[in-house]
């Protein structure tokens, strides 16, 4: 299929905090835009937003994806009408979930539905870029690993279907995650005679740095930035019980910053050869000792943690090859520090720190 270089593009859940920062760069990049959001009262904030694009990006209201079933098919039917492209983002995330299939079936249902759209109503699509996660990917483990595009995370799957409900939060979303992916494998293998459009998946780690969603106070963050918030800057666990200093040493993840996630998602429509590619795309691994670290640099007030820290020395349990996202998106991301200092100079603006 040739590569999506311009015209309109679809972001679904165009109010998220990837969603907005896509949004952005396409229309920087000179694409038309069109969005999709739950209800009436989320366009005019982001109106708001993007005002200087004026009629360039348009919306559409989709319901709550975390509603959709299996015979509410049509969600997404106008929605696809006359794009090029489309970059499906949206997804449910929190780590609130009783039942796992309250995070399964609407991450299944919602992944199928603008998949369904596409194949009936999208005539003019080129191409599809699903954002997956490398929660998809990763199993946790207490030895280290690296993992490829080759990997799934069979292990969060048997979880949920062995302990249901006890099985851990964050295990239940990447559960999820995992069978979303695999029904949208699944659904461009079955139907990959009649597609008129290619399907890639971009599977990035956390997401951090600066947002766009026009919020007035911390809470109000996504989940992963309300976590980085209240770990970093308060230094507390979810429970608002201060974090022993053990815990930003041993605590850690893989990440890549927002900004740097919203361009590789648009250079994977943007070149021929990511069709039909699963790419992992990741900074790299940190402990939180090592953002404690660098927000030092540009604001003293954040925790100390423990200052024996020794970076050379750190074990990390996950690491990803990211070989194929260097050949074919050939991204140069954002140190944590960059990242650091530009989410402390925003939280600075607003009053927060």
């Amino acid at each position: 299929m040739p590569a999506v270089t311009s015209g309109k593009a679809l972001v679904t859940g165009a109010n998220g905090f990837l969603a907005m920062w896509l949004v952005r760069k396409l229309l920087e990049r000179g694409f038309s835009v069109r969005g999709t959001v739950r209800s009436e009262s989320k366009i005019a904030p982001l109106k708001q937003v993007f005002a200087e694009y004026g009629d360039k990006l348009e919306f559409a209201i989709v319901e709550d994806i975390a509603k959709l079933s299996a015979q509410q098919e049509g969600a997404f039917d106008e929605a696809v009408k006359g794009v090029d492209l489309i970059q499906h983002t949206a997804a449910p995330v929190h780590l609130n979930a009783v039942e796992p299939d309250e995070q399964i079936i609407p991450a299944v249902n919602g992944t199928l539905r603008i998949l369904e759209s596409a194949l009936a109503f999208g005539t003019s699509v080129k191409r599809v870029v699903y954002t997956s996660t490398c929660g998809a990917i990763r199993e946790l483990g207490m030895t280290p690993r690296r993992f490829s595009e080759a990997d799934w995370n069979e292990r969060a799957v048997a979880e949920v279907r062995e302990k249901g409900r006890e099985a851990a939060q964050l295990v239940k979303y990447q559960a999820s995650k995992v069978l979303a992916e695999r029904a949208a494998w699944e659904f461009s293998e079955m139907n990959k005679g009649k597609m008129g459009w290619d399907l890639v998946v971009c599977n990035p780690p956390w997401i951090l740095g600066p947002t766009l969603q026009p919020v007035s106070k911390p809470e109000e963050m996504n989940e992963s930035m309300r976590i980085w918030y209240q770990g970093f800057i308060k230094g507390t666990d979810h429970l608002g019980n201060p974090q022993k200093k053990e815990f930003f040493t041993t605590f850690g993840m893989t990440w890549i910053d927002v900004r740097d996630a919203a361009d590789a998602l648009i250079v994977a429509a943007e070149k021929e050869e990511t069709a039909g590619e699963r790419i992992i795309m990741s900074s790299g691994p940190w402990k939180g000792q090592d953002i404690l670290n660098a927000a030092r640099k540009f604001y003293p007030n954040v925790p100390v943690g423990d200052e024996t820290y020794d970076p050379a020395t750190t074990t990390h349990l996950t690491t990803f090859d990211t070989s194929k996202a260097d050949r074919l998106l050939g991204q140069k991301y954002l140190t944590l520090e960059e990242s650091t200092r530009d989410i402390l100079e925003q939280f600075k603006s607003k009053g927060w720190i």
